[in-house]
């Protein structure tokens, strides 16, 4: 009986493991929806954007609902973690959002309220950095910045 009873536990903690790994290794390989809506939500849609040189996009973001702005940094081909940034800011009201750090693929969301105001944003991968300032308002002409460091 005791034999059995461990060749039972043997099998149990077998399926349990192989069936853990397979989850975990599903789980790790499946690929993100990477786009501007499948980061900041389909609520959201592109109003801007600017390439980050070869590496990607930074996207500007608006949901019409309830008034924010979101900011993502996507890559053009995802890979090996490299640094990546994405922040947002909105000078009339000193509201500001970023997310920064080693990542496959994208940096982000950034989420400010932003309806009626002239928005700041950016993002970088690797040693490439870009900002709009002024974006998004007509009393203001935007201003891109492109630095290599």
């Amino acid at each position: 009986m005791g034999i059995r009873r461990n060749i039972a536990t043997a099998g149990a903690v077998t399926a349990l493991v192989v069936g853990a790994t397979t989850a975990f290794s599903a789980t790790a390989s499946a690929a993100p929806n990477v786009t501007p809506q499948g980061v900041c939500g389909s609520a959201y849609k592109t109003v801007n954007s600017v390439p980050v040189g070869s590496l990607g996009t930074v996207y500007l973001t608006y949901n019409s609902t309830n008034g924010k702005n979101c900011v993502a940094t996507i890559r053009t081909s995802p890979g090996k973690v490299k640094a990546m940034s994405t922040y947002i800011y909105v000078p009339a009201t000193d509201e500001y959002a970023g997310d920064n750090g080693n990542y496959t693929s994208y940096a982000g969301p950034a989420r400010v309220y932003g309806k009626g105001y002239c928005v700041s944003w950016g993002g970088s991968i690797d040693n490439v950095y870009v900002s709009v300032e002024n974006s998004n308002c007509a009393s203001l002409k935007e201003r891109r910045t492109v630095e290599v460091r």
